[in-house]
């Protein structure tokens, strides 16, 4: 409240200069992009080149039973960032227990543990983390959440079929896997 006090205060100033109110957050996400130390199997874009406010983040598993899938989301940054966390939804539809039909992402430090100190960095690695350590005490895709927690090889071979576009459970997924590479081979997995 009292930074948009201060823009109106700055506009009734100077009432033909235009006042950016993204600046403090443009510079933020500028800041955080140069001091980017992404995994090899990640990639971040501007989908729109004259729109810092929005990244493309493309995740290429490379284990576990997401393994060479190309996974893209989009960050939508508001002029609250750093102090407010920016926006992710996954763009295609993926069959993870973590991961909603509708592309949202339950992510603590994307709700609750979210703080000012946290950047780019963190959320990246926070989701690069969400494919290799589901989470079923706290889903938003229930029903892979179950399937988990009762039947972990049946969960893979929904994951599999899911990222091969397939229909799993009466629900059309997108295909994810970049080619056909994973036919064939079997997929060890760690911890759920």
């Amino acid at each position: 409240m009292l930074r948009l006090k201060q823009l109106k205060q700055q506009k009734d100033a100077n009432p033909n200069k235009t006042i950016d109110v993204n600046a403090t957050a443009k510079l933020r996400i500028s800041q955080d992009i140069s001091k980017l130390d992404i995994p090899k199997i990640c990639k971040v874009e501007h989908p729109e080149p004259d729109n810092i406010m929005l990244l493309k983040l493309t995740v290429t598993p490379d284990e576990n039973i997401y393994k060479d899938a190309v996974v893209p989301f989009i960050m939508n940054f508001s002029c609250n960032y750093p102090f407010e966390p920016p926006k992710i939804k996954c763009t295609k539809k993926i069959y993870h227990p973590n991961i909603d039909l509708d592309g949202n992402i339950c992510l603590n430090i994307l709700r609750d543990d979210w703080t000012p100190a946290l950047d780019i960095q963190s959320i990246i690695i926070g989701i690069v983390f969400l494919f290799t350590h589901f989470n079923s005490d706290d889903p938003l895709n229930k029903d892979a959440a179950e399937m988990l927690a009762q039947n972990a090889a049946q969960f893979e071979r929904n994951v599999r079929q899911a990222l091969a576009g397939s229909r799993v459970d009466g629900v059309n997924y997108d295909r994810l896997y970049a080619s056909d590479s994973h036919l064939g081979r079997g997929f060890g997995y760690g911890r759920y």
